[in-house]
């Protein structure tokens, strides 16, 4: 087995996650088997108890780890499935090494962070490495070189160099400044990175530079002479418009060949044809469909930040080009539509509209308003997870005449709550045991004849990620579905409703709706550049129309 590594400099946000996932691709476009890990330098044990605003969106895997968004990159542009061994955290080393020592597992040993801890990551990548049986097993290491925070994992990628000094590579991911008072693109801060890797023991065999526009041979030479690198391992990695085109890009300057070049290996296949015929349908699709996601996690200050939502975003494009349209995204805040209802307006300029997940109160009611806007003017509407949840109270209270119907997430104490907690998780949040506790990864869902959902799969049984603590109430199923809503996707094992949606057919306009679906699990999770989730492909085919 191969290993990359593949580290940071300067500063965070440039790219190392979809660099990892573009040389995973295109090393996978030659034949190879190949996985990818990601490494977060947080305490925490997992991604699931960080806010989204901070770390972006918590993304689930099959067997339900809350992980980073870079393993749904990973999972994209690979197209396969990432598990639960594939992601580390400082927290979840420390905890399985704590664990082993009070089980004996040292045998009477002192246990010391070195090499206790590095050893622990270096036998997770190779359980993930061996799990997967690949060829390559990528190593992205979260945050930049120099940071106190992930000291260990550079020296767990040094020991592992050391003792597989043929089968393990660096590859350094840097930010080029191109300061716009003076025009020039700039080294010293790449340098900088390098000489920080240098005193971790670690010499990158390969510069990816990051930068807004693509680097000159000029400024190859000098980082050539200063980072102690060959200027043909300087990859050019500019500013583009899709992070699709980057595997197109890197391949320009044939960076899997020069892998595989470093580690004597020879190209088995070349197939990156229909990834490049999906770049060109990006690039060519001109025609618009204005989707608006109704959500609150995207306010920072002044600044909007798209990561609390990626897989959402990802797989509305993907959906989108799929039907050769352009997606024109537009964030569109709960809150306003609290403090002013005519702003609701709005949202008769979109084809469709989104409600994704979330936690907690603030905004419910805004959404609830766009929620019952969508179903009244006829708007094309998606609910995820908490979206289907809302979906389902705005419903029992306009239209089963439930007035107080509510959620126990937010009032436990209230009489008719349409939506409540499961039995098995009460215990857990009375001992205020959050993480990691809720239905987590894929479970099965039995599809009812003659609905969208049904359409839309094109068969009866499927399965899809969960990551959720509160559930449609049985107790009200009857009153809802007396007054036509559908409860068109059942969990068999558990009698848990997955999918809601209202008749797109049926006697009187008033009483059909060309898309208004709302799923409990959450359906991105599973969408792929060029296998689109087939419940986004009928919400944009309907927002389309």
């Amino acid at each position: 087995m191969k290993y990359i590594f593949v580290a940071g400099g300067v500063m965070s946000g440039i790219g190392k996650g979809v660099a990892t996932a573009s040389i995973g691709k295109i090393l996978k476009s030659k034949g190879f088997k190949v996985t990818a890990i990601k490494i977060d330098p947080y305490i925490n044990v997992d991604a699931g108890t960080m806010n989204p605003i901070e770390h972006g969106e918590v993304f689930v895997t099959e067997d339900g780890l809350e992980c980073d968004q870079d393993v749904g990159n990973y999972e994209r542009f690979l197209n396969e499935n990432v598990y639960a061994d594939n992601y580390m955290t400082t927290g979840k080393v420390y905890l399985s090494v704590i664990n082993k020592e009070r089980n004996l597992e040292y045998n009477g040993e002192c246990v010391s962070v070195v090499p206790g801890i590095p050893n622990e990551v270096i036998a997770t990548i190779k359980r993930a490495g061996k799990k997967a049986q690949a060829d390559f097993t990528l190593i992205e290491i979260g945050g930049t070189v120099g940071e106190y925070q992930n000291l260990l994992f550079l020296e767990a990628a040094r020991m592992l160099k050391f003792a597989h000094p043929k089968d393990v590579l660096f590859i350094l991911v840097s930010y080029m400044p191109v300061l716009g008072m003076v025009g020039e693109m700039k080294t010293k801060p790449t340098q900088q990175a390098t000489k920080n890797l240098n005193e971790a023991g670690i010499q990158p065999d390969f510069i990816i530079a990051r930068s807004e526009k693509g680097i000159d041979e000029l400024r190859k030479k000098k980082l050539a002479i200063y980072c102690n690198i060959h200027e043909n391992d300087i990859i050019s990695a500019p500013d583009v418009n899709s992070i699709y085109e980057v595997p197109i890009n890197f391949e320009k300057d044939n960076l899997s060949g020069k892998i595989l070049k470093k580690f004597r290996l020879r190209q088995r296949k070349k197939d990156m044809k229909e990834w490049g015929n999906f770049v060109k349908i990006i690039k060519n699709s001109k025609s618009l469909v204005k989707i608006g996601i109704v959500g609150k996690y995207f306010e920072s200050g002044k600044f909007t930040l798209m990561d609390s939502y990626i897989s959402v975003i990802e797989a509305v494009k993907h959906a989108s080009f799929s039907e050769n349209k352009k997606p024109e995204i537009t964030w569109v805040s709960a809150e306003e539509f609290e403090k002013n209802s005519k702003s609701l307006n709005i949202l008769k300029k979109f084809d469709g509209i989104i409600v994704p997940g979330g936690f907690g109160n603030r905004g419910i009611e805004g959404k609830i308003k766009a929620i019952e806007y969508c179903r009244k003017n006829k708007i094309p509407l998606l609910g995820l997870c908490l979206g289907m949840q809302l979906a389902v109270i705005e419903f029992s209270r306009n239209v089963c005449g439930i007035k107080n119907a509510t959620s126990g997430e937010f009032n436990q104490n209230a009489e008719n709550k349409v939506i409540n907690i499961m039995e098995s998780q009460k215990n857990l949040l009375k001992e205020k045991k959050y993480g990691g506790t809720m239905r987590l990864g894929s479970y099965d869902c039995v599809l009812k004849p003659g609905t969208i959902s049904r359409k839309a799969y094109g068969k009866i049984n499927i399965t899809e990620r969960h990551r959720h603590r509160y559930e449609l109430n049985n107790e009200y199923r009857n009153v809802l579905e007396g007054k036509g809503m559908i409860m068109s996707g059942i969990n068999k094992q558990k009698d848990l409703v997955e999918i809601i949606e209202l008749p797109s057919t049926g006697s009187g306009q008033e009483k059909t709706h060309p898309f208004f679906v709302a799923t409990q699990f959450h359906p991105e999770f599973k969408s792929r550049p060029l296998k689109p989730h087939p419940l986004f492909k009928e919400f944009i085919k309907a927002a389309i129309k």
